[in-house]
């Protein structure tokens, strides 16, 4: 009897279905079960869209005979996303979305992150086999629909509720029900439900064609752009060495803690004598690679899809002009240094596509330090080598995009350091101090980092200026209450400069910072940059008409007819090279006892794998200068002999020359 009712009303059992399902998905995703009834009572009518979007995917189980089997898959599936993105805001602030799905492969190319711990890996696994078995199950020997499948029907009312989705949705934005863009991503997940939100960002990616675009309009907003062109002679310009700091603030920005003494001297004392202000960063916790868009082209990441990456989706197939290219318009070398791995946010692909000429990742540095967790590279290695960037062109203006890594998180609730140099008080529990003793003191060595390396370029007899920001606040929780400049959006950059320029300390966003220090060099060039000079020169940037003409502007260098550029493409992807050193062999020989072949020569580092008749060998790295290979198995007689950096997925990223040998 109780099957025949269910039988009968199915379609309103599956309706509640997907109300509890989106209930349970809002309290993974809150961490609580009451914020999530709060979601239900406070907005109805948007946690009704969201049960309306499960409620269109449990449609197919109509389409089956076993639709206990379909709607247990459908229901775990969504579930799966709510557990992903529950956890995933135990990690960060920013919330699961559709582009997090392409850096999966980043993710496991990020050998030494501990976002899970071993217990919770072993849970997972033991989750995942219990679903299988179940499934199985259901799937062999589950209940079967006994009556006769409509399917035709059924496709049809499917087909016809996914047509109409549109049009609810835009009815429901115009009554403001949803909102088709998240000024703050976070916010937005919290207000108009997961479930919304990730399908929003599987669909809406990329710009949209704004109304109003056309020649006339791209040709007005480029005539009204008032700079002076570049006039100062290279002589007279100086080296420029940009660096992105991970996951870096001013610890006096959180209003809950104390500390033993200042954790970062050498960026106050910057902060005291040369520009800085606050800089308001597109991501919280996490998204490294999109502060690092807005810098590097003057572009905005508002005007793209929900949670999306750039640099995975329009920047892997398309040119973009940036600071890169436009200062290699006069006279610039252009490079990026980075000690992380050299695939990661497909970096390796977007510098081509930005201009720069040379890319230094880790694969190319002889890095043999790590953090006291064990989980990333310590950073002082990169003043070497953004010494050897510099130093890779004679007789060239530099410009150097040095990304740091060391205080990236996840942070340690256990007891990391036994005895920290800078002692935290402040933290509510436990595991939370753990938290902040570990990152403050994490910052207090990126903060030595600085102070050599701003050392190493005072002992360098060339005119050079250092601009140093932070990409965005840590996770564990932040709020804006938290924060003494009331925002957790706002970082904090400071320059350096030994040619007596100015200071000018000013407020800025990510994609104005570049255009505001160029503008000090007198340098006026590219489209975005020179765009955003006229505007804040002339006070603008605060009009409604500065973010429109903005947005016109992207669209038309990034997906548009190119009218900034008189309709053809005037950039080329560069044929970057990795690293700015040669892997050299000079000698192979067989070692003393007779059991390896042994490899000397110059730049190897612990990425170095040894190519015999072009086949990688297992490698063991002794040192920069010395590489060995087991004899056992390796072919006999005459041998080619190649080292070569080796990156993620396998990628040659530089090879040495070609050596000879007999064994």
């Amino acid at each position: 009897m109780r099957f025949a009712v269910f039988k009968k009303y199915s379609l309103l059992f599956d309706g509640l279905l997907a109300c509890v399902l989106i209930l349970l998905i809002e309290a993974i995703s809150r961490h609580s079960l009451i914020f999530a009834f709060w979601f239900f009572t406070g907005t109805p009518l948007t946690f009704l869209y969201n049960a309306l979007l499960i409620f269109t995917t449990l449609l197919i189980i109509y389409l089956f005979k076993r639709r206990m089997f379909v709607r247990v898959i459908l229901s775990v599936f969504w579930l799966i996303l709510g557990i992903i993105n529950g956890v995933v805001l135990s990690n960060r602030v920013t919330p699961f979305n559709f582009t997090d799905l392409k850096l999966v492969g980043d993710l496991f190319a990020m050998d030494n992150s501990r976002y899970l711990s071993t217990a919770e890996e072993a849970v997972i696994i033991i989750a995942l086999v219990c679903l299988t078995v179940l499934l199985i199950l259901l799937a062999v020997r589950g209940p079967k629909y006994q009556g006769y499948v409509h399917r035709l029907r059924n496709a049809v009312c499917l087909a016809a509720l996914i047509f109409a989705l549109p049009w609810i949705t835009k009815a429901a934005i115009h009554m403001n029900v949803l909102t088709d863009y998240y000024g703050n991503l976070a916010e937005g997940y919290q207000r108009y439900g997961f479930v919304y939100s990730f399908v929003a960002s599987a669909v809406d990616t990329g710009m949209s064609e704004p109304d109003n675009y056309s020649e006339e309009t791209i040709t007005a907003i480029n005539d009204s752009v008032v700079v002076e062109e570049t006039s100062a002679e290279a002589d007279e310009l100086p080296n420029i060495v940009v660096v992105q700091l991970e996951t870096f603030i001013d610890p006096y920005e959180l209003n809950f803690l104390e500390y033993s003494e200042d954790p970062i001297p050498n960026f106050h004392k910057l902060m005291e004598n040369y520009t800085s202000g606050y800089l308001t960063v597109p991501v919280v916790g996490a998204g490294t690679a999109n502060t690092e868009f807005e810098v590097l082209t003057g572009m905005g990441i508002q005007f793209f899809g929900l949670g999306e990456y750039p640099y995975k989706t329009i920047l892997k197939e398309t040119v973009c002009e940036s600071i890169a290219s436009d200062l290699a318009q006069i006279g610039y070398g252009t490079h990026a240094v980075h000690n992380n791995g050299g695939n990661f946010y497909s970096r390796a692909t977007i510098f081509s596509q930005m201009g720069f000429d040379s890319y230094t990742s880790e694969e190319l540095m002889n890095i043999t330090e790590y953090n006291e967790y064990g989980t990333w590279p310590t950073d002082d290695i990169l003043v070497g080598e953004t010494e050897k960037a510099l130093d890779s062109t004679e007789d060239q203006l530099d410009f150097v995009f040095t990304i740091t890594v060391q205080s990236h998180g996840s942070y340690p609730t256990e007891r990391i350091l036994e005895d920290p140099e800078i002692e935290v008080t402040g933290g509510e529990t436990e595991g939370e101090h753990y938290q902040w003793e570990y990152y403050i003191n994490e910052l207090h060595e990126v903060d030595m980092f600085i102070g050599n390396l701003i050392e190493m370029l005072e002992n360098r007899d060339e005119k050079t200026i250092v601009i140093l920001y932070g990409d965005h606040l840590p996770t564990m929780g932040l709020t804006d209450e938290d924060m003494n400049n009331g925002s957790i959006y706002q970082t904090t950059y400071v320059t350096w400069n030994n040619f007596g320029l100015e200071e000018e300390d000013a407020d800025l966003a990510a994609y104005q910072l570049m255009a505001y220090i160029t503008d000090q060099l007198d340098i006026h060039e590219g489209t975005m940059f020179t765009y955003h000079q006229s505007a804040m020169e002339a006070g603008t940037t605060g009009e409604e008409s500065y973010v429109t003409d903005w947005e016109l502007l992207q669209y038309d260098l990034l997906y548009g007819e190119l009218y900034s550029y008189g309709g053809e493409q005037i950039y080329e992807a560069s044929n970057l090279v990795m690293g700015v050193e040669d892997v050299l062999i000079e000698s192979v020989r067989i070692s003393d006892d007779g059991e390896e072949l042994v490899i000397d020569g110059e730049n190897f580092t612990p990425s170095s794998v040894v190519y015999i008749n072009n086949e990688a060998v297992e490698t063991e790295y002794i040192s920069e200068s010395e590489l060995h290979v087991f004899l056992s198995g390796a072919p006999k007689g005459e041998l080619s002999v190649v080292v070569s950096q080796v990156g993620s997925k396998n990628t040659v990223f530089r090879s040495s020359n070609e050596m000879i040998a007999g064994v």
